[in-house]
């Protein structure tokens, strides 16, 4: 019975040679072939010229990889009541998010996800 189990034991084992080959490939390589996964941050410009307009902006924040410049001058043109409502709709997005919000001059506002502050200058504060 002792020897059926030790032949049995024989039969089963690899070779050396397959195990030494098994041993040196237990390592997945991660070299310059294979894309990485890192995601680049998109600085996307936006024209708001409804209301409806800033669905998409609001989209692509919730994604978190985009930056938004939103021009809001043809909205303000046509209808400060609509452009009330969809700056705030905006200002709230960026706060469930824990992004920012800026003007940027007078026909722009720019919009990040939580990865990025935008710096505002004190002076221009007060």
């Amino acid at each position: 019975m002792k020897d059926f189990f030790l032949h049995l034991r024989e039969k089963l084992r690899k070779p050396a040679e397959e195990e030494e080959f098994t041993q040196a490939n237990d390592y997945v390589e991660l070299g310059s072939g294979q894309k990485e996964d890192r995601t680049k941050v998109v600085v996307r410009p936006f024209v708001m010229e409804e209301f409806e307009d800033i669905k998409e902006v609001l989209d692509v924040l919730r994604e978190g990889a985009t930056i938004a410049l939103v021009n809001i001058k043809p909205l303000k043109d046509k209808d400060l009541v609509e452009l009330k409502r969809a700056i705030s709709k905006l200002r709230k997005t960026c706060e469930a998010i824990d992004g920012d919000i800026a003007g940027f001059g007078e026909d722009y506002v720019v919009a990040v996800p939580y990865f990025a502050r935008i710096h505002r200058n004190s002076s221009l504060q007060e």
